[in-house]
């Protein structure tokens, strides 16, 4: 059999022919204890054999990773090419960040990487001109394993909050500054988790959390959320529990002052879909909390306040989504103010004006209104892609957005929103010609008829021959879109000769709340009928084949890659589930995850959804006889998003299951969560894990120079 063979040349790497050698040695995996385990469903006893590794503090639970660690480590280091595509991934890597700047009261904010640095730094530049750094989390900790996870400034920008997460945790604390001074007040505040932090003028901030789970802090159920008030200058102890609890128990509460400090904005939810929308006005103190939505049936989000005048982004009656208007002294009364279209809508504002992101097919397009919804004008973006931001103070005029495709790399533009007039305010300096290449949209119908799109993306001059290596990574789920974003990663894939391919599955919310609810509960098996179909696709096209095709997907998407490569071991070579929600029976035991239940559905729901969940479960679909793909299951050891535990249980069947020589690896990176807040070096690591192991595994074994 023959390949392209990874090669370097001019600094970058390309692809050559060659000859391939196969792996014959059955890989000897790490010894995985069984026990005996037997659920009852309904009836029928299902076993779980592998539920101690759901134990994270147990002795045998950490011996196992760190055998598990100590063999993928000693697979990947024989990867002949691996050192040499670390170096190329941090060559291009190596270039300056910029972030749109932001003001806070006398000063502009802004977040710069110089290239390498494990954690963005935090600048701020005063009226003379002069630049200081603000808050650098590469000090936070020696590993740069520590982030900033979020920053709030008071509405005179002389008081911060700042919020950290160690090793990736949702859990964080809260860090209180003088923005003047840059001296820290007040005690740090501990145990936060799924918080904002918003201002009441001086006094103090509404933040959210939940009780410490007597468990595992980093697997115990917590689905009772909490609104409390830090007033400055007092202990957290004291902290007032504004709503929440055994009297108002909702697994997620959010609380939001609005810009003129004029009304408190209660989010509460049971579910990542669906939530009620209250609100109090400040102004009284004894003023209770006003139902403007309730019950879990619609979406509707607080957007702006003017006077008495309450905007809100709203699903109901409306599944592409409308803005509407209400009263304070009336709040049930709606009145539209951008109607709903065809296209899914999104709206931020800024300068006085409201600013309506339209999606096409995964593609922006946007609209500036006035307060009374009439356009004032549509806004000329730069190319067809993904257009974020427009949004600011209602005194600014000079506003901000980003754009980015596949392959533009992202530009910052200054918006003038009185003329409409764009320019270039950074253009980040990639290693990388978005002229040599090309991304292409194209449509293909999946088992059931459905139309879905696709973007694909690869160097010009491709040959359609079926020996493309290609990366198929999607998402499906939870009303999250994937639209077109530029990464260096891909691009040193692309550069290579490979092919980048982004199907727009049902589950997410390229079409609305109609699309998501295609692929959720009782209809989740199309959101991987979609998936196999986009591979089917690109091989029936020449793109790629079987021998030269990787599934890639994270925590969802981690659930599709596991579930489709069950359904369809033959569709793939590789298979990359990553952080991947893989026990479908018990997803819900652990830390939010009963919230996912609009999306899945649970075990307990009634014996159609257990058959359901179970006929697809990842963990519970490994058979014996049957060669899976080479796999690299991904998770990080404080992963309190969807527990490690999934990861685990998942690997140690396929490893105890697998009929071939394909081997079946458990990266589990160290100090690290569910994805956000790592260091660029363990970005880097993974990336270079994945996409050496991808290579090696579709026959590729030699540099050549």
């Amino acid at each position: 059999m023959t390949f392209r063979n990874l090669c370097i040349g001019s600094g970058i790497l390309m692809l050559a022919s060659c000859t391939t050698q196969t792996m014959k040695i059955t890989p000897s995996y790490p010894e995985t204890k069984k026990i005996q385990h037997t659920d009852t469903y309904f009836g029928e006893n299902v076993e779980d054999p592998y539920r101690w590794l759901e134990d994270d503090r147990a002795a045998d639970t950490k011996d196992w990773v760190q055998r598990q660690a100590a063999f993928t480590g000693d697979y990947l280091s024989k990867i002949p090419f691996r050192d040499d595509l670390r170096s190329q991934l941090k060559n291009i890597w190596n270039y300056e960040k910029v972030s749109a700047p932001f003001k806070e009261g006398d000063y502009t904010y802004f977040y710069k990487n110089d290239g390498l640095q494990a954690q963005s730094v935090l600048y701020r530049t005063d009226k003379n001109g002069k630049t200081e750094v603000f808050l650098d989390p590469n000090k936070f900790s020696t590993a740069g394993t520590t982030s900033l996870a979020g920053v709030s400034f008071n509405k005179k920008g002389n008081l911060v909050a700042y919020r950290i997460s160690e090793g990736g945790s949702d859990w964080n604390k809260i860090i209180i500054m003088d923005a003047v001074s840059k001296k820290q007040i007040d005690e740090t505040l501990v145990d936060v988790k799924f918080s904002g932090v918003s201002w009441r003028g001086d006094e103090g901030f509404y933040y959210s959390s939940y009780d410490k789970p007597d468990g595992s802090a980093l697997s115990a159920q917590t689905d009772t959320h909490k609104i409390y008030f830090h007033k400055l200058g007092t202990q957290q102890k004291q902290d007032e529990l504004i709503i929440g609890g055994v009297n108002f128990k909702r697994r997620y509460l959010s609380a939001e002052v609005s810009d003129d400090q004029r009304f408190l904005i209660l989010s509460a939810a049971n579910a990542t879909n669906g939530n009620e929308l209250y609100i109090k006005d400040l102004k009284n103190p004894k003023s209770d909390f006003i139902a403007i939505q309730k019950g879990f049936d619609h979406n509707t989000d607080f957007v702006h306040s003017k006077g008495d005048i309450i905007y809100m982004m709203t699903d109901k009656n409306a599944p592409n989504r409308r803005l509407v208007k209400t009263k304070i002294t009336n709040p049930t009364a709606w009145a539209d103010v951008i109607p709903e279209t065809e296209n899914v809508l999104s709206v931020s504002t800024g300068g006085g004006y409201f600013f309506a992101r339209y999606m096409k097919d995964a593609v922006t397009s946007v609209k500036q209104f006035d307060g009374n919804g009439k356009v004032i004008r549509d806004i000329q973006l730069p190319g067809i892609g993904t257009a974020g931001g427009f949004s600011g103070k209602e005194t600014e005029k000079e506003l901000y957005y980003s754009f980015t495709n596949y392959i533009t790399p992202g530009t910052i533009y200054k918006y003038q929103a009185e003329t409409g007039t764009s320019t270039v305010y950074y253009q980040p300096k990639v290693n990388f010609d978005p002229k040599q290449y090309v991304s292409e949209q194209v449509f293909y119908t999946s088992k059931d008829g459905t139309r879905i799109p696709m973007m694909i993306s690869y160097k010009k001059g491709l040959k359609k021959d079926g020996k493309n290596p290609t990366i198929l990574y999607s998402y499906g789920g939870f009303n999250i879109s994937l639209q077109p974003a530029f990464s260096v990663v891909n691009a040193i894939w692309m550069e290579n000769g490979g092919i980048y391919a982004v199907p727009n599955i049902r589950g997410g919310g390229e079409y609305g709340k109609k699309w998501h609810d295609a692929g959720t509960k009782m209809q989740k098996k199309n959101v991987f009928e979609d998936f196999i179909a986009a591979g089917e696709y690109l091989q029936q096209h020449g793109y790629t084949s079987p021998d030269y095709m990787a599934l890639s997907g994270r925590s969802n998407g981690g659930l599709l890659v596991g579930a489709v490569m069950t359904m369809r071991p033959d569709l793939a070579k590789v298979a990359f589930p990553g952080v991947g929600v893989l026990d479908m029976l018990r997803y819900n035991k652990f830390t939010a995850g009963a919230g996912w239940s609009y999306d899945y559905g649970t075990a307990e729901d009634s014996r159609e959804m257990f058959d359901y969940l179970k006929s697809y479960s990842p963990v519970h679909n490994v058979r014996k006889g049957v060669c899976y793909p080479s796999t690299m299951v991904i998770t990080g050891d404080h992963d309190d998003r969807v527990v490690p535990a999934h990861s685990f249980k998942f690997g140690a069947e396929l490893q105890e299951k697998q009929s071939c020589k394909n081997p079946i690896l458990m990266r589990i990176e160290i100090n690290a969560g569910h994805g956000a807040g790592r260091s660029t070096d363990q970005v880097i690591g993974e990336n270079t894990d994945l996409l050496s192991f991808a290579l090696y595994e579709m026959g590729i074994r030699n540099l050549k120079p």
